[in-house]
């Protein structure tokens, strides 16, 4: 038996900003959602979201090359960052440009919400079943 969807969500339940400021508000919402560390000193993966936001917003898909030139960082740098966004499900890739999932951060979250929900309705099967067997 194989798993063979794999989706790494990290949900963070931090005080929302008090101050109306975009910049802070759209860290909260990268932070919240386990986007962003702590190790992250240039704040690239940040960068890269953001970029990410502006052209799918545009409805146009960027290249790894493309945000690593827009952003002044290597290609590698990029690259990791993407992987762990296409990992969270929330950037998808056609052919070998990037985008968000959906054109709006409420959609993404809307989106995520629908994803963890259907986790947990997968959890709470198995669980069930397993508590039968036991039984």
């Amino acid at each position: 038996m194989g798993y063979h969807f794999q989706q790494r969500v990290t949900i963070v339940r931090m005080r929302k900003p008090e101050e109306r400021n975009i910049n802070h508000e759209l860290q909260w919402l990268g932070d919240s959602l386990g986007l962003f560390n702590e190790r992250d000193r240039d704040k690239s993966c940040y960068r890269v979201f953001i970029e990410l936001l502006k052209m799918t917003k545009k409805r146009q898909p960027i290249s790894s090359d493309g945000l690593a030139g827009r952003l002044h960082l290597t290609r590698g740098t990029v690259v990791h960052h993407l992987n762990r966004l296409l990992e969270t499900g929330m950037v998808i890739h056609e052919g070998r440009k990037y985008l968000l999932r959906v054109p709006s951060l409420s959609g993404l979250i809307e989106e995520v919400a629908k994803d963890m929900a259907r986790a947990f309705e997968d959890l709470k099967d198995v669980a069930e079943e397993v508590d039968k067997r036991l039984s």
